[in-house]
């Protein structure tokens, strides 16, 4: 019962420094050259969305569409990726069900 304990106490330490990490990573998509750019933090909230001008000036607004969202499902497959290394790091490369 004891090391069920410490098992919990451990995981619940790794949860809130993971947890800590993904608040404070910044990760980039972008789309169309760098046309459009997207940063996100590791909880999947977009930081800041960039746009260079000759992206607006085309007037084709169903291709900006496009690009941003391009550029943001970009920035969540590398929050994914950068995650799933992390929780590799933390639990020493051991899979562990529903944790991520």
């Amino acid at each position: 019962m004891k090391n069920m304990q410490q098992m919990l106490k451990q995981a619940q330490k790794m949860q809130e420094q993971l947890q800590k990490q993904m608040a404070e990573m910044s990760i980039e998509g972008t789309a169309g050259g760098g046309m459009v750019c997207i940063k996100m933090n590791g909880l999947k909230q977009v930081l800041s969305v960039k746009i260079e001008p000759d992206a607006i000036t085309s007037g084709d607004v169903e291709m900006l569409q496009d690009l941003i969202l391009a550029a943001i499902n970009e920035a969540a497959r590398k929050v994914d990726e950068e995650l799933s290394g992390q929780i590799g790091n933390l639990t020493g490369g051991m899979k562990i069900p529903g944790l991520f």
